[in-house]
């Protein structure tokens, strides 16, 4: 019965459903297990010059849902590889899937659920004016966190970090700015499987859901398992 109990809350968080595990840092929601862990990144930055960042962290189903379904339905700008807009009206609803999860991921499949995963970038780097994008090019040769990117490279792994999409293989597009808790986030992605991912979907009122579900298995092992590993 415990383990049950156990498991359930588990599923519900890797999909994220529930928000027990959430800790408030500084105004944004983190798991509260990889506290400690982004404290020293944070000042193992600021030492090194860099005044880390967070984008965006903590994004439960329902914020994940709204983002997709504004997608799915045309309503938000869906980019290709070199960052262009689509013209989702041509395509089918399982291409659209496709063309949706290069840069977005199913509601109950992103990684943000966990509480382990962040998007950062260095704030003090930024010039006067300059918005964030969050695209490739600021963290390659001549953009602004070129300096920072290698910073990362060398260091994260000494707080327990790494980057999950730290190059393209074939499913999600590479995302140097996307950093995951090793430990912590390894078991919430074990959960975060196809009997778990569906039956969160099947929930709520998800755009494309029908042909999300026929093709799930697929999805999943191109999108969610596809991953690099620490």
């Amino acid at each position: 019965m415990h383990q049950q109990t156990f498991d359930t809350d588990l599923a519900n968080i890797a999909c994220g459903l529930i928000q027990t595990h959430l800790y408030d840092y500084q105004g944004t929601w983190l798991h509260k297990d990889i506290v400690s862990d982004f404290d020293k990144l944070k000042t193992n930055a600021m030492n090194a010059g860099f005044e880390l960042s967070i984008a965006s962290a903590y994004r439960d189903f329902e914020r994940q849902m709204r983002i997709w379904n504004g997608k799915f339905q045309g309503e938000r700008a869906v980019l290709d590889k070199l960052n262009k807009p689509i013209d989702l009206s041509q395509l089918n609803e399982l291409d659209k899937c496709h063309a949706i999860m290069l840069f977005s991921a199913l509601p109950g499949g992103s990684r943000h659920h966990f509480g382990t995963d962040l998007d950062v970038y260095a704030g003090n780097f930024l010039k006067p004016g300059q918005k964030l994008q969050l695209e490739p090019w600021e963290y390659q040769s001549g953009g602004p966190f070129y300096q920072f990117n290698n910073w990362l490279d060398e260091n994260l792994a000494s707080c327990g970090f790494y980057r999950p999409y730290a190059q393209y293989n074939g499913g999600v597009a590479a995302e140097p700015w996307h950093i995951s808790h090793i430990n912590t986030a390894k078991h919430l992605n074990d959960a975060q499987n196809i009997d778990n991912l569906s039956n969160a979907i099947s929930q709520f009122e998800v755009a494309g859901k029908d042909t999300i579900l026929a093709n799930l298995s697929d999805l999943h092992a191109r999108y969610i398992r596809n991953i690099s590993l620490p």
